[in-house]
């Protein structure tokens, strides 16, 4: 097997080979169990590396762990500029190309590896918008911990602006970086980055305490109420029952439609069942059991309108005290 026309997968295989099995059982360990199984199968079809192929494997895994370190040492820039001088402009290009794609240096970096405190005392009196777009790359309990320390006025806005974006342009994104944080690396690519969206306002909310979210869903219910409606659907789903305790599932299951927790339990997970089940008394389980046995097949579609009427049970019941549903703020903490 000579490097010519090697995939990745195969290049891989020979790292590892080369490597030595304890640095490769070692390097198994953070791997996925997909990784594992497609790069086992890889290296099980390696019959004969030529010694060049090796090496020519060997330098380039060297010269891109270098690459990444420089990194990390001084971003895209600086690692750029090292290996030009090391390796000539072409072949630092390359090295850098390759990394773009599966090492991107993300926006507010800085942001990330700052607490919330700080976060909030650098951007509180930012525009909106770029509010916005720095929480939209914070993990979510960190931007909803920002959330809620903004002022109320403020909040509604903010997680609309989260809801509502879609692409942002790495021009835009530069700029708002430079402001913010010149130390931040460039955009290392022309690619339109993928953020905000009502998945991100979500887990925005969900990390938020219960006071703050109420708040910005009622106001923003006002000003656009199919995106409020949309955001609440979003923000507790059938399968995270599970998190409730047990008197408030039980309370749950009272109120539900006989048809609806059968349809709900139809494509469950193990897990959501053997909740269920377990805050039924036994006779009820054989019941449900032999029906769902009996039932046939069923239209997905009714599957998830039965969850999403279990769903809106459950919210019904939060809204007017007799349940508690957990989420990130402190004031939810069940004792």
């Amino acid at each position: 097997m000579s490097k010519k026309g090697l995939s990745g997968k195969q290049k891989a295989a020979i790292l590892l080979i080369s490597l030595g099995p304890d640095v490769a059982s070692s390097v198994y360990k953070h791997l996925s169990e997909e990784e594992i199984e497609k790069l086992t199968l890889e290296i099980s079809n390696v019959r004969k590396v030529e010694a060049h192929a090796k090496e020519d494997v060997l330098d380039e895994f060297h010269q891109i762990a270098l690459a990444q370190d420089y990194i990390s040492q001084g971003g895209i820039g600086y690692a750029k500029t090292v290996l030009e001088k090391a390796l000539g402009e072409e072949q630092a290009l390359a090295i850098i190309n390759r990394l773009t794609s599966s090492l991107q240096v993300r926006p507010f970096d800085f942001a990330r590896k700052a607490d919330a405190a700080q976060i909030l005392n650098f951007i509180q009196n930012e525009h909106p918008q770029t509010i916005a777009l720095i929480l939209s790359y914070l993990d979510p309990e960190k931007a909803g911990q920002i959330l809620s320390e903004l002022p109320q006025n403020m909040q509604m806005d903010i997680a609309k602006r989260i809801a509502v974006m879609d692409r942002t342009s790495p021009e835009v994104i530069s700029e708002v970086e430079s402001i913010l944080e010149r130390k931040l690396s460039a955009t290392v690519t022309q690619d339109y980055t993928q953020t905000g969206g009502i998945e991100a306002v979500v887990e925005v909310l969900n990390g938020v305490d219960r006071s703050t979210e109420k708040t910005i869903l009622d106001a923003l219910s006002i000003e656009d109420p199919d995106l409020a409606e949309e955001i609440k659907k979003r923000m507790f789903v059938f399968e995270d029952i599970v998190t409730l305790d047990n008197r408030s599932i039980q309370r749950v299951i009272r109120e539900c439609e006989n048809e609806d927790l059968l349809l709900a339990l139809k494509i469950s997970s193990d897990e959501v069942k053997e909740v269920i089940y377990r805050n039924m008394s036994s006779r009820m389980v054989e019941t449900v059991k032999e029906e769902m046995e009996f039932m046939g097949p069923v239209r997905l579609r009714d599957v998830e309108e039965s969850q999403s009427n279990i769903v809106a049970i459950i919210r019904r019941l939060e809204e007017s005290g007799e349940i508690i549903v957990a989420r990130g703020g402190g004031d939810d903490i069940i004792v």
